[in-house]
């Protein structure tokens, strides 16, 4: 018997047992306090499987609720520093959890999953009560990991509403995946936290339509639909357990030395839910192609070819040009430009021109009407799917240059387009280039939209502003290249 004991203590199981068993206690003291109270009914079950359904009504401002609260936060100390212990204990890499070490390490995420959404219900409660009562929730309160916000009223909501959402798919995507090792992974995480636009819950149909498909088959024919949904927030998408559709008859792509200035093959292209079905109808100067940006992208010989190497848009008045030439842009910097992005609708030709000078330019762009990103893909360039709502997939100061050209225009948002100016900032390196190719808008809102480009605080290059007299004369061409100046570190 002593050796029974000596094992036993050597494990920790009686340490475990003790640990569960006051988790457990904590469920039976939550529920007896409030019948006690007889505020309010308490399910159980629903309230730790769905803590947004508040079925607990206590007075959390009294004794009964601060005992509650103060509980739970002990309770939660105790099982993270119990999952602590047992990851310490095993930082030797080559150690392995045994089955029922494992198990139990899961168990105990489990618990402290049910524990945190317990806490964050209670938050959530106070702060309805203070604002029925009309008082105003507390200055400067800390947003610790512990304690959610008091602002996160919609987070909280929006996961209320992914509990009803009807297809499975979707919570398995969006539940926390601990680690199967019972140890911290290489990015120092106990779980894997997926990402998805927090705008999917406002379009739960067509969320749910996008995930409802059949785990391992193929998967629908639905690009469209994405694209919806990443268009109006729901970026980025959730993944999916299934094969993307591909087309047909793929046949191999042109050599690098043809591809840049040719037309595909139109067998390498998907052309469902497209009005035109192949790269000539693209490439016509023909109406209800389906897309109206960058309508003349797939024409190669006589619109794309020449750009950037010859201006297009001279004003006659002043003989000025918003067309500015990759050569004399590089000249700014010799040398010193060999990667970038660049954030425009188009098929790429920028970044083959760019190719010609050895330097580097990932293309993002999305598939507004026509299959732009198969068309950059196909001539050899590098696609990058990204909407303007999202945040640039590339870390701080990397980049040697941003182009955009007639994408961010007079429609944007003066508070969105500075958001993106930011992100820009972020990935430009310290003596980056910034090209504001063609940028246009009506003549009245060009000194707001300027204010934000000279907001940066970059040096200024090249700075133009012309007339556009193809189809509105109040509308002007803005074109610039700026220069990120360093900063110093905040220290």
């Amino acid at each position: 018997m002593p050796g029974v004991f000596t094992k036993l203590g050597s494990c920790g199981l009686i340490h475990k047992l003790f640990l569960v068993s006051a988790v457990l206690g904590v469920f039976i003291y939550v529920a007896t306090l409030s019948k006690i109270s007889s505020l309010g009914s308490l399910n159980i079950s629903n309230a730790f499987c769905n803590p947004f359904n508040n079925n607990i009504d206590i007075d959390f401002h009294g004794g009964v609720g601060a005992d509650i609260r103060s509980t739970i936060d002990s309770m939660l100390q105790k099982i993270r520093e119990e999952i602590d212990i047992s990851t310490h204990h095993r930082k030797d890499a080559s150690s392995q959890l045994s089955g029922s070490s494992l198990r139990y390490y899961n168990f105990l995420n489990e618990i402290l999953k049910l524990m945190e959404s317990v806490q964050a219900s209670l938050v959530m409660d106070d702060v309805e009560s203070n604002a029925d009562e009309g008082v105003p929730p507390p200055a400067n309160q800390s947003n610790s990991s512990d304690t959610p916000p008091a602002d996160a009223t919609g987070l909280f909501d929006q996961l209320a509403e992914m509990d009803n959402l009807s297809v499975e798919e979707i919570r398995k995507y969006v539940d926390i995946k601990p680690n199967r090792l019972g140890r911290q992974n290489f990015m120092g995480a106990n779980g894997t936290f997926t990402s998805i636009g927090h705008a999917c819950f406002s379009m739960r149909d067509d969320l749910e339509e996008y995930m409802d498909y059949n785990p391992g088959q193929i998967c629908n024919d639905d690009w469209k639909l994405s694209h919806k949904l990443m268009a109006h927030g729901c970026d980025p998408l959730p993944r999916r357990r299934c094969f993307a559709l591909a087309p047909q008859q793929y046949s191999r792509p042109y050599p690098i030395n043809e591809s840049m200035w040719k037309l595909p093959d139109d067998r390498n292209v998907r052309w469902s839910q497209y009005k035109c079905k192949n790269f000539d109808c693209l490439a016509a100067m023909e109406t209800r192609r389906g897309f109206f940006k960058c309508a003349d992208c797939f024409n190669l010989t006589s619109h794309e070819s020449p750009r950037w190497i010859t201006p297009v848009l001279v004003d006659p008045e002043t003989n000025k040009t918003t067309d500015f030439m990759i050569a004399e842009v590089l000249a700014i910097k010799p040398g010193e430009i060999r990667i970038g992005l660049d954030f425009s609708i188009g098929t790429g030709s920028f970044a083959a021109r760019m190719r010609e000078h050895n330097v580097t330019i990932v293309s993002a762009t999305v598939n507004l009407g026509a299959p732009f990103n198969e068309m950059i893909a196909l001539r050899g360039l590098v696609p990058l799917y990204l909407t303007i709502n999202h945040r640039l997939p590339f870390y701080d100061n990397t980049l040697d240059m941003i182009h955009t050209t007639r994408f961010l225009d007079g429609w944007i948002d003066l508070v969105l387009l500075e958001f993106t100016l930011y992100d820009w900032d972020r990935v430009l390196r310290p003596g980056g280039l910034l090209w504001i190719d063609s940028f246009f808008c009506i003549e009245e809102d060009v000194g707001e939209y300027q204010g934000a480009f000279r907001m940066l605080g970059y040096k200024e290059h090249k700075w133009v502003v012309i007339p556009k007299v193809d189809k509105d004369a109040n509308e002007v061409f803005f074109s610039a290249v700026l220069e990120k100046p360093p900063r110093p570190d905040r220290r």
